[in-house]
């Protein structure tokens, strides 16, 4: 099947349009009202960013979203889950007052937020999804208990998933802490024994207790290891990586159910926004902002992750890359500009096997409005 996704562009155009209003017609002509029933407690999945980022999606553009939810009849909430890795996002008080921080309070969205995990991320249940990793996934409890979702994705690269859209949204977003370790088995860090030359600074940087000093180098714990890479930026020598040829693809599939599950329930109560605008190397879970690696784009809208993924993808693609970014190849149209960041990674993988899953369609109609 061929899926319907709506685009705005990022100029003002002949309309000298803002973009609160090129928001509100792609709401409109993407049906997403129809997504929410009457009453309907609706949540807005969004990532408040880490503290020290500043190009997670504005405020003032989230509170357009929830205007539209409560004209189509819901009762909006803000709302993310609690990170695996140390930081000012691991429980809820801290992932409050970033927010707030950030700008996400109610007198800038309308909107109250809720962290859907919990204090220290103990609100979960699981998801029959019976796929080829898991017979089932953990996902937040005031997820699942929500009577719609709108998902708004700052789309980006990174370093393990190559890019970062909707489906990372749903997968790490929706999962509390256990939920997200599940996501990473695999991605344990292997240590080269000739460069690590014993100064365990990956010892004292792991947040888990991971690694441990050995006799001569430093030894991974496995059963502890939750894959946040935390060790590789410390260490010296490089003696730390991931081993990006076995573990990266099961990494990116691994997700793509985890997002499978978030919208188990929900068939035809998901809508899905991906901003296409200040498109870094690196999530926004990163304590920083990098510049951008492509000039902005505009707005994309969808019923269909799958889809808007797809078209996100094509779009910071088809763009010429910057050359003063840290995008390192691949800086003409046609070329992937996530592999020019990252060339170890392929983020199209969520696209492809979330279609094989059944999560969306990968084959898009792109509307421009």
């Amino acid at each position: 099947m061929t899926a319907t996704v709506y685009f705005a562009e990022a100029g003002i155009g002949p309309r000298r349009e803002n973009t609160l209003t090129k928001i509100r017609r792609l709401f409109d002509a993407a049906g997403i009202a129809s997504c929410i029933g009457d009453g309907d407690l609706t949540a807005i999945k969004l990532h408040f960013g880490e503290w020290g980022n500043d190009t997670h999606i504005s405020p003032v553009w989230v509170r357009e979203v929830v205007d539209g939810v409560r004209t189509a009849g819901g009762n909006p909430f803000l709302t993310d889950t609690n990170t695996l890795y140390s930081g000012m996002r691991e429980n809820t008080v801290d992932h409050l007052a970033t927010a707030l921080r950030h700008g996400f309070g109610y007198e800038v969205t309308g909107a109250p937020l809720v962290i859907a995990d919990g204090l220290r991320s103990g609100n979960w249940r699981e998801v029959a999804i019976r796929k080829n990793y898991f017979e089932q996934v953990k996902i937040a409890g005031d997820i699942l208990d929500a009577g719609s979702m709108i998902v708004l994705s700052h789309v980006k690269g990174h370093g393990m998933a190559g890019f970062g859209g909707a489906i990372k949204n749903l997968a790490m977003g929706c999962a509390p802490a256990a939920g997200k370790m599940a996501q990473h088995q695999g991605l344990c860090p292997v240590v080269d024994e000739d460069a690590c030359e014993g100064c365990w600074a990956c010892v004292n940087a792991c947040p888990k207790g991971a690694l441990e000093a050995g006799a001569e180098t430093v030894e991974v714990v496995s059963t502890r290891c939750i894959g946040c890479g935390e060790c590789m930026t410390v260490c010296p020598t490089g003696a730390l990586d991931f081993d990006w040829a076995n573990g990266l693809v099961p990494f990116m599939e691994m997700m793509t159910e985890y997002a499978l599950g978030a919208v188990q329930g929900k068939e035809g109560k998901v809508g899905y926004l991906n901003f296409l605008v200040d498109i870094t190397p690196d999530c926004d879970c990163c304590p920083w902002s990098d510049s951008r690696i492509v000039p902005d784009i505009g707005i994309l809208a969808s019923t269909d992750p799958v889809a808007i993924d797809a078209a996100s993808f094509d779009l910071v693609n088809a763009r010429q890359g910057i050359k003063e970014s840290r995008l390192l190849g691949n800086h003409a149209p046609g070329e992937d500009k996530f592999k020019g960041v990252a060339p170890y990674t392929d983020g199209m993988r969520q696209v492809r096997y979330g279609e094989e899953i059944g999560l969306g369609d990968a084959d898009y109609e792109l509307i421009t409005i």
